[in-house]
């Protein structure tokens, strides 16, 4: 075989093996898109099939076929809910309760995780494993202490007891903490040479750079309490305290259940979750890749 024969044999199989190259990738791509899309319509249809449930009547939850088309009830449905449980109360009662909480819980352990990361003392490390292990505690077993702290306190039925409970939230506190220690101390020791307040310090140095962070602890604290159930059944005793999920717990009756009321409760409750988090998300995602780095 001749040299300009060799040449053209080995440019063919170049050819060849590129071309199969690129129908390999392309069919990695094709089933990789495919994957992700069942994926995706598998995570997507029950908030789907949620909204089409608070499109119709209680009674064509269960049909066979089951009902994929919304149907001419969400007007009636959202009427019903509203005079079931007073729905502008109690989504007012959640709203507050949840925003005022995030606030401060995000004071509150900021606060706590800049000391814990940026402070040198004695027992430092104890008091974050403390944290750490309180964690491992069912929340079922501080109902009945935080129950009999309210009361003797006058404090049922109010507010305070429905926010104040878990203000020093331990996952807000090792995330916040695992992303201030990423932070140069030695900037912190030239504000200080320079006259700067520890305050001052943390507010307009550290903080700014840990809005990723604080994103995503928000949005984890905000989760927390929109969804809490248990304590404010526990904490309130009338109707106009109820917050949405104990309001929602009502519809459950022993003879009947309206699950066009039903559903549509939860599509209300469901949708300031998603708007949060639609908001947050880009912060949310740096956030924990860098708690996850450090």
């Amino acid at each position: 075989m001749s040299v300009v024969e060799r040449v053209q044999t080995t440019t063919v199989n170049t050819k060849l093996n590129a071309n199969k190259k690129r129908k390999s990738g392309l069919l990695r791509k094709i089933g990789l898109y495919l994957l992700l899309g069942i994926f995706t319509v598998i995570s997507i249809f029950p908030f789907y099939w949620m909204f089409i449930g608070a499109t119709n009547e209680s009674g064509k939850m269960f049909t066979n076929p089951p009902t994929l088309i919304p149907g001419d009830q969400f007007m009636t449905n959202f009427q019903n809910l509203n005079a079931s449980i007073d729905l502008g109360r109690v989504f007012f009662n959640s709203m507050f309760v949840s925003i005022v909480y995030v606030i401060v819980a995000l004071m509150v352990c900021s606060t706590a995780a800049y000391a814990l990361s940026k402070f040198e003392f004695k027992g430092r490390n104890l008091i974050f494993t403390t944290f750490l292990l309180s964690m491992m505690i069912p929340y079922q077993a501080t109902l009945i202490p935080l129950f009999q702290m309210m009361s003797n306190f006058n404090l049922l039925d109010t507010y305070f007891a429905l926010i104040a409970p878990q203000l020093c939230y331990p996952f807000a506190i090792f995330l916040l903490r695992q992303n201030f220690l990423a932070f140069p101390t030695e900037l912190i020791e030239a504000a200080r040479l320079d006259g700067a307040g520890e305050f001052r310090i943390f507010l307009t140095i550290v903080l700014p750079s840990m809005k990723p962070a604080m994103a995503a602890a928000a949005i984890f604290l905000f989760m927390t309490q929109w969804n809490n159930f248990m304590w404010p059944l526990v904490a309130t005793t009338s109707n106009e305290m109820a917050t949405l999920p104990v309001a929602l717990s009502s519809l459950i009756g022993l003879s009947f259940i309206d699950y066009g009321q039903v559903m549509m409760g939860v599509t209300i409750a469901t949708i300031p979750i998603i708007i949060f988090f639609l908001a947050l998300q880009r912060h949310f995602i740096s956030g924990m890749l860098g708690s996850a780095v450090k």
